[in-house]
């Protein structure tokens, strides 16, 4: 069925607590802004589905594909992601607290908070916030377009003071913030200490600057106005405000430390996810023994035990000794050097010689005796020569020849396997070995590592793996 044609499911805004969307195929489904609480997302295909300023306490997404889907400022108390595709979803800013606290406090806090305590707290910031930017609007009009020169020097006088301090409240946060996160373990002790800290400096800035500039200021200021309230206002009316900012910036400092921390740890439990999930795939892709192989091996043995005694006795030990290596682990669970995987090729090439008997003759060349040091991901060529044999040599009446290349040309290191066997279809699709082989190159380099099949000059899989990459591995 073609996509194009299907119109993605729009639920924004709903209210779709506890409902079952198990097994769904909800491709480019938007669920913004949605209440969806316990509800079961199992098997569902969510790939760039759109899930931002939702509500997902309790939702399960096992064995769900969420790739590249959208769940910025979500809230995420206990989700199930167990088993769950995550590559390239968005999870910024998503919450994992299962309820508010003021610790935890934070911008997107009061975005996706929708109580009484988010609503007055968001409302007071925004009164706050407009209040100071309309003070700021009548001060510069007042100075714009006043003729009175004794209040323009006032408000000129009162801005700079005001600057002064400002610039001295954030300076002095800004500097105080480590100390008293390691000094004080409690945050109101940490906010009382920068309150009493702020007021004394601030009164101390905020009385040099006045009797540096404004003592003769004010004196005429009060002389030609002498009844206008704002006079009578308690001096300490003006020290609330430096305290108040300094304990919202410095709130703020905190809390950008905290979604700081919680990004990395999110990256790196993804990193973590990611690792996990490419040594699974890895895990499933390491080559194993194939059972038809095992089973002619056994076959072969069995009809040589009573006619060539020897014979059979020599083919027992190369497949024990080809087993050993295919279970065996060393330090380096998926890397091997060359000479090992050569070693193990020929020992499995030397096994399928006692069944094909002079049908088969092979040989391994490698140009340059470092090569061989390199390492490569184990079985990465076995594979590809029981391809060569199942698809080349068992179908050819007269002689099978297989010859291993390695070499290096320019950047690259070329593992080639040639064969004369029937040439590849032109539209041959990859089959389980080549296709595993494949799979294994991109998890362990990417673009750094290519696969080829050709029939000219002659049959060959050539595999190329960038010699940069190569050699991280040493």
């Amino acid at each position: 069925m073609n996509r194009e044609k299907i119109k993605p499911l729009k639920m924004t805004a709903s209210s779709l607590d506890g409902r079952d969307f198990s097994n769904m195929d909800l491709e480019y489904a938007d669920f913004s802004f949605s209440s969806l609480k316990d509800l079961n997302f199992d098997g569902a295909n969510l790939r760039h589905a759109r899930l931002r300023f939702s509500s997902l306490d309790r939702t399960t997404f096992r064995n769900a594909d969420l790739s590249n889907a959208d769940l910025s400022f979500s809230s995420l108390v206990d989700v199930d992601l167990t088993g769950a595709r995550v590559d390239g979803a968005n999870f910024s800013f998503t919450s994992q607290d299962k309820s508010f606290k003021w610790k935890d406090f934070s911008l997107v806090g009061l975005i996706q908070n929708k109580g009484w305590i988010g609503t007055v707290v968001a409302i007071f910031l925004g009164a706050f916030i407009l209040y100071g930017i309309n003070a700021i609007t009548f001060f510069t009009a007042e100075i714009y377009f006043t003729n009175n020169p004794v209040r323009v020097k006032l408000y000129q006088f009162l801005i700079f003071q005001n600057v002064a301090i400002g610039v001295t409240t954030i300076l002095l946060t800004q500097q105080l913030a480590s100390w008293i996160d390691f000094a004080f373990k409690r945050q109101i002790e940490s906010h009382l200490f920068l309150s009493v800290v702020t007021f004394i400096v601030n009164n101390v800035i905020g009385a040099g600057v006045y009797y540096m500039f404004g003592t003769a200021i004010v004196a005429r200021y009060v002389a030609a106005y002498p009844d206008e309230p704002a006079q009578h206002a308690p001096w300490y009316w003006y020290t609330w405000g430096p305290v108040i900012v300094a304990n919202i910036f410095y709130f703020f400092i905190r809390q950008g430390k905290q979604i700081s921390r919680k990004i990395s740890d999110q990256e790196y439990q993804l990193l973590n996810l990611e690792k996990l999930k490419t040594r699974a795939e890895l895990d499933a892709l390491q080559a194993r023994i194939n059972p038809h192989f095992l089973y002619n091996s056994l076959n072969s043995i069995a009809s040589l035990v009573h006619v060539d005694p020897d014979k059979a006795e020599e083919m027992t030990l190369l497949l024990s000794k080809l087993f050993r290596y295919t279970t065996g682990r060393n330090t380096n669970d998926y890397f091997d050097t060359i000479e090992n995987e050569l070693e193990m090729v020929q020992t499995y090439l030397q096994v399928e010689k006692v069944r094909f008997g002079d049908r088969l003759l092979f040989m391994t060349e490698v140009y340059g005796d470092k090569l061989k040091k390199l390492l490569v991901p184990k079985f990465i060529l076995q594979p590809i020569v029981e391809n060569a044999i199942k698809h080349g040599i068992a179908r050819l009446a007269d002689q099978g020849n297989i010859t291993i290349k390695i070499y290096e040309n320019e950047d690259w290191l070329h593992l080639c396997v040639h064969d004369n066997g029937p040439p590849f279809p032109e539209n041959m699709g990859a089959g389980y070995g080549i296709k595993s082989v494949q799979d294994k190159l991109k998890l362990l380099y990417g673009d750094e590592a290519k696969l080829e099949l050709t029939n000219e000059p002659f049959k060959s899989v050539n595999m190329a793996l960038l010699k940069s990459a190569v050699e991280k591995q040493k």
